[in-house]
């Protein structure tokens, strides 16, 4: 579904922004638009960028016990004794 949106731009910004789209064979619309997507794209991937080098620094930080087998093992574990009382 597309939407109007009304934006203040300089006019000489317009006119070349006009002329790109048309020399690209695109509307400005699509322009914009496109430009809208890489921002919104750009700014979740830098997140996720964010979201991986804190766990990079943790990695390590935690030292688990010898006899750890994995987090399934201690979740069974902690749902057989909240449900069967085991």
């Amino acid at each position: 579904m597309n939407s109007k949106l009304t934006l203040s731009i300089n006019q000489l910004v317009i006119e070349e922004a006009k002329e790109y789209a048309k020399a690209s064979g695109r509307s400005l619309s699509s322009i914009v638009e496109e430009y809208l997507k890489s921002l919104a794209q750009s700014e979740q991937s830098d997140k996720k960028k964010s979201k991986l080098k804190i766990v990079r620094e943790l990695k390590g930080s935690v030292k688990l016990p010898k006899d750890f087998t994995s987090y399934e093992d201690i979740l069974q574990d902690a749902l057989i004794e909240k449900y069967l009382g085991e």
